[in-house]
């Protein structure tokens, strides 16, 4: 299973970052496995009370320096957190429905590389999110 597959790596990884392995993280990533449509800061603290509010940001913090979680704006406003694969990847954002799809956009590296010589300067990373109407979604054509 996916979930504890991950929470295994993100043990793994704390530790090796010197990190100690609390309940109350345990906690955050237990919730953060539940939502993979991801949460907000703010939902992690209602859904969490006996977190204090200082613990959640700081863990949502490490967890990102880790690079296991993705902090997704939303054209709403509060970032969504959720967990995702290591390594480089963007992301697609139902404006409906909210769900959260990851994207390897093999064509937008290409595209960067091939423009390297119009950007003033070096690029050190790159973030890209799409916001579509999904496919799939349950409240597409429903007004």
């Amino acid at each position: 299973m996916m979930a504890m597959k991950q929470r295994v790596n993100l043990m793994a990884i704390l530790g090796e970052r010197g990190y100690r392995v609390t309940v109350p993280r345990i906690m955050i990533a237990r919730l953060l496995e539940q939502k993979p449509e991801g949460i907000t800061a703010q939902a992690l603290c209602e859904e969490l009370p006996s977190v204090g509010r200082a613990t959640v940001f700081r863990t949502l913090k490490l967890f990102l320096e880790a690079d296991i979680l993705c902090k997704l704006d939303t054209m709403g406003g509060s970032p969504i957190y959720r967990f995702c694969e290591r390594g480089h990847h963007h992301h697609s954002v139902c404006t409906m429905c909210g769900a959260v799809e990851e994207l390897r956009a093999t064509k937008v590296e290409s595209l960067l590389r091939a423009i390297s010589d119009e950007i003033p300067g070096q690029v050190v990373g790159h973030r890209i999110d799409l916001y579509v109407d999904c496919k799939n979604c349950p409240r597409n054509g429903k007004d």
